[in-house]
């Protein structure tokens, strides 16, 4: 078992987008992926019989967004490289055809299928540039022309101002040299997770030729208001909602937001 898999089979997945904070991350997604959803939609709506969205789900977890998706109706394919994440969400018997597989080899799916091509999970744990961009190529070759692939990273600056700062491990990761002189996260083979600067998305962008369509903070200043939000009565949850909505594309908060994600069109 790798440490991946060792450290998912004890991580609580499929609690971790049910509480508040994760709930904002969960339904600004979403509320992304219906737009894009409907946009396909209208593209088709004047066929007589107008096929379902076609979904992959690349690093579904344990299935939180292919399992919903699922349910409204479209057709989801869902690939998950973690047995213990795959086994529970095929135990939710959902509509959704699922592959043990690695987002850096998606072989066994056949290329221009899905319109829309999430990958929430991948790059988080993809250390190097390299594996980044073999991901892309094989998320590139899987989506249609003119589809859409969601990309979320977990960005530098949350990292260090909760690791480092508000968890006291700052002269640590100074002492073992894991950041630069302007705290820049310089990931080990030992690292699970890698941390990405807003310049970073854009560099891969570049590289992919991918046409960056919007991007946006998933779930903005959330996860450091943990206990706040929970703290909150419904209707004031709502309006922090609706807050969020309207500003998670605001540049000057995308970068300190824990989770970003880049909606990108192939050509």
């Amino acid at each position: 078992m790798t440490p991946l898999e060792k450290y998912y089979g004890k991580f609580k997945e499929d609690h971790r987008l049910t509480t508040r904070h994760g709930l904002v991350e969960f339904n600004t997604s979403m509320k992304f992926l219906h737009y894009y959803i409907e946009e396909i939609k209208s593209k088709s709506a004047e066929s007589v019989n107008p096929a379902p969205v076609k979904i992959v789900d690349v690093g579904a977890g344990t299935g939180r967004y292919s399992v919903v998706l699922a349910e409204e109706g479209h057709d989801v394919t869902a690939v998950e490289l973690v047995p213990h994440n795959l086994q529970v969400l095929e135990s939710k018997h959902a509509n959704v055809k699922c592959w043990p597989g690695n987002a850096m080899d998606l072989s066994f799916l056949p290329d221009e299928t899905f319109d829309i091509t999430i990958m929430f999970g991948p790059m988080y744990h993809l250390l190097k540039k390299e594996e980044r961009l073999k991901a892309f190529e094989e998320a590139k070759r899987i989506t249609k022309k003119g589809g859409y692939i969601f990309v979320q990273y977990v960005m530098n600056e949350y990292s260090v101002l909760t690791y480092c700062f508000k968890e006291g491990h700052i002269q640590e990761c100074l002492d073992r040299k894991s950041l630069t002189e302007d705290f820049k996260q310089i990931p080990t083979e030992k690292d699970l997770y890698v941390y990405l600067r807003l310049e970073d998305m854009d560099a891969l962008n570049q590289e992919t030729g991918l046409k960056l369509k919007e991007r946006f903070a998933a779930d903005g200043p959330s996860d450091y208001m943990r206990q706040i939000l929970n703290a909150m009565d419904e209707n004031t949850f709502q309006r922090f909602m609706e807050y969020h909505y309207a500003t998670c594309r605001r540049p000057e908060l995308l970068g300190a937001s824990s989770h970003v994600v880049d909606i990108l069109q192939k050509a």
